[in-house]
C-alpha cells in the first residue's frame, strides 16, 4: 500500500486559454478502487496523461508505483498480428499464462490471443486489455472508459471482473459500474476537486445535501446583506440630515440650538459615520462568506424538444421481417415490431444481433432508398414521418460549427445556445471538431438531433463518453416532452428510466 500524491498542480495545453488544472492539491492510496467522475472536458483523460508521464506541468505528482493504461493504443501491424505476438511490446515483462488466467475469469477462451487481433470483436478486444493490463503486480491502473460500446452482456462480465480487483482508477460514465466497483471517487467539481468514501451514488447523496445546504446558507447570506445595506443607507440619510444642520438653523423654530449644539451634533455624526462603517465591514464578511457556497453546484439548464405529432397512431411497423448482407449472413429471421405514438422502445441484445441494421433499414425504407439489407418480410413507415438520427459514430464530424450548421440548416446562435446548456464550453465554438473529446462531438450529435423537429428521435448508443450529468439532464428532458423514440443504449439507469417498453433481440 502506498499514497500517490498531487501537490499545487498546474497544467495547460500549448496554445490553450485556461488551465484545465490550477493549483492542484490531493492525496490518494494505490489499494483503492477509485471512481473518476466529472464533465466531459474537465481533464480525466489528461490527468491519467499526466500520472504517466505524458506531458509536462507545474507542481509536483509524486507516484511511488509503476502505472498501466487502459485502452492500449495498436498499430496497423498489430491488427494485422496476433495479441500473443505483441503483448510485450504493450506491456514490458508480463506472462502468458498470467493473461489466459485474467482471459478464464473474463469467461473468454484463450484462443482470442492466437487469432488476428483485427478480427476480434470490440468486446474481445476490450477483454483482452483488460487481462493485460491486470496480468502484473504492484502496478497502479488506469482504466479509461472500458464499457463504451459494450453490450450489456459485455458489461455484466467486465463489472463483475473489476468488482474481483483492486488498486485502480476507473473514468467511467456509468453509474451502475461505478456503484457495483469502486470504494473511493475522485470528483472533478466545477470549481474543485474533491477525493471520497464510497461509490457513485453514496457521493451523489452526499452531494445532493451539500448542495441544499449551500443554497440555503447563500440565501440566508443574501437576506442578511440585503438587511445591512437597508440599515447603511438609513444611517448614511440619518448623517447627512445630521451634518447639514450644523450650520445654519431658524432661531424661531429651532429655538433650543445654542452654542454648544454644533459640536454636539458632530459627535452624534461621527457616531453615525462609525456606525455605517461597522455595518459595511460585517457587509464584506457576509460576502466573503457567501463567496464559494454556489460554486461546485450543478444546475443543469432544462432542455426541450419539439417533436412533431403524427397523424396516425402506429409510425413504424415490421412483419416477419429478414435481414441479411449479400454475403449470406442472416442478422434478424421474421422479426416483428411495432411503434406507436409516444413510445421510447429500447432495442436490447449482444453486439452483432442486428440492432443498428434495423435501425438503418428503417431510416432507409423511410427515405425511400433501395435496402438491399431486407431479405424477406415487410417494413413500413407512416407517409410522411420526419426521423432525427443520431449515429453511434463519430467520426464522419469534420470541421468546425460553422459549416456543421449550414450543411444541417440550423440556426448557428440556437444551436450554440443548445451547446451552452450540454455544457460545452464557448472556447470550443471555435475549434475543428477533430480537437474535441468523443463526449464533446456526441454533444454536438445529441444538440443536432434535439434541435430537429421530428415525428420519431432515433438513438443509436447516444451516450457513449457523455458525462453522468448530461445523462440525466436528457433524462428529465425525455420524461418531460414523451416523444417517440427507437434507442439503442446499454446504460442500464437510463434504460430503466426512460424506456416504455424493451425488446430483446
Amino acid at each position: 500500500m502506498a499514497r500517490i500524491s498531487v501537490t499545487n498542480l498546474t497544467f495547460c495545453y500549448d496554445g490553450g486559454f485556461d488551465n484545465v488544472f490550477e493549483e492542484v492539491s490531493f492525496s490518494i492510496d494505490t489499494s483503492w478502487k477509485l471512481g473518476f467522475i466529472g464533465r466531459n472536458g474537465k481533464g480525466k483523460t489528461t490527468f491519467l496523461n499526466l500520472l504517466r508521464g505524458k506531458y509536462e506541468y507545474k507542481g509536483k505528482i509524486n507516484m511511488p508505483v509503476e502505472t498501466g493504461y487502459f485502452p492500449y493504443a495498436v498499430n496497423k501491424k498489430m491488427l494485422a498480428g496476433c495479441a500473443s505476438d505483441f503483448m510485450w511490446e504493450l506491456k514490458p515483462g508480463c506472462e502468458e499464462w498470467r493473461v489466459i488466467c485474467e482471459l478464464d475469469k473474463l469467461n473468454v477462451n484463450a484462443e482470442v490471443l492466437y487469432r488476428p487481433f483485427g478480427s476480434l470483436s470490440h468486446g474481445e478486444r476490450t477483454k483482452v486489455f483488460l487481462a493485460l493490463l491486470f496480468s502484473g503486480e504492484n502496478d497502479f491502473l488506469l482504466v479509461d472508459e472500458p464499457t463504451d460500446h459494450l453490450d450489456h452482456e459485455a458489461r455484466e462480465t467486465v463489472k463483475e471482473y473489476l468488482c474481483q480487483k483492486k488498486g485502480f482508477i476507473l473514468v467511467s460514465h456509468d453509474r451502475d459500474l461505478l456503484d457495483a466497483c469502486t470504494d473511493h471517487v475522485l470528483v472533478l467539481n466545477r470549481k474543485s476537486i474533491e477525493v471520497q468514501s464510497g461509490n457513485f451514488s453514496s457521493w451523489w447523496e452526499n452531494k445532493m445535501k451539500k448542495d441544499n445546504f449551500s443554497r440555503t446558507e447563500n440565501k440566508k447570506h443574501l437576506q442578511e446583506i440585503a438587511s445591512l445595506e437597508k440599515s447603511i443607507k438609513q444611517a448614511r440619510r440619518w448623517a447627512e440630515k445630521s451634518e447639514n444642520s450644523k450650520i445654519g438653523y431658524d432661531p424661531v423654530k429651532q429655538h433650543d440650538h445654542s452654542a454648544g449644539t454644533r459640536p454636539y451634533i458632530g459627535a452624534k455624526t461621527k457616531k453615525m459615520q462609525k456606525r455605517i462603517k461597522n455595518y459595511e465591514q460585517r457587509v464584506g464578511r457576509e460576502i466573503k462568506e457567501k463567496e464559494g457556497l454556489l460554486k461546485d453546484i450543478e444546475n443543469p439548464v432544462g432542455l426541450k424538444i419539439k417533436p412533431l405529432v403524427y397523424h396516425k397512431e402506429t409510425l413504424v411497423s415490421a412483419k416477419n421481417l429478414t435481414l441479411g448482407y449479400t454475403e449470406g449472413k442472416t442478422l434478424l429471421r421474421n422479426f416483428n415490431f411495432k411503434l406507436e405514438r409516444g413510445e421510447r422502445i429500447f432495442l436490447h441484445g449482444r453486439n452483432g444481433c442486428g440492432k443498428t441494421s434495423f435501425i438503418k433499414a428503417v431510416i432507409g425504407v423511410n427515405n425511400k432508398e433501395d435496402c438491399n439489407i431486407i431479405k424477406g418480410g415487410q417494413l413500413d413507415t407512416g407517409a410522411g414521418i420526419i426521423i432525427s438520427y443520431i449515429n453511434q459514430d463519430t467520426s464522419f464530424l469534420k470541421g468546425n460549427i460553422k459549416k456543421f450548421c449550414e450543411e444541417k440548416g440550423l440556426e448557428e446562435s440556437l444551436f450554440c445556445a443548445l451547446l451552452r446548456q450540454l455544457d460545452l464550453e464557448r472556447v470550443q465554438f471555435t475549434k475543428q471538431f477533430e480537437d474535441y473529446s468523443e463526449g464533446q462531438k456526441k454533444k454536438v450529435l445529441i444538440a443536432a438531433s434535439l434541435m430537429t423537429p421530428a415525428h420519431i428521435y432515433i438513438w443509436d448508443e447516444p451516450l457513449n463518453y457523455i458525462d453522468v450529468f448530461t445523462r440525466m439532464q436528457l433524462e428529465e428532458l425525455l420524461l418531460e416532452f414523451k416523444p417517440s423514440m427507437i434507442l439503442v443504449e446499454h446504460d442500464i439507469r437510463f434504460q430503466e428510466k426512460i424506456a416504455t417498453r424493451v425488446i430483446e433481440m
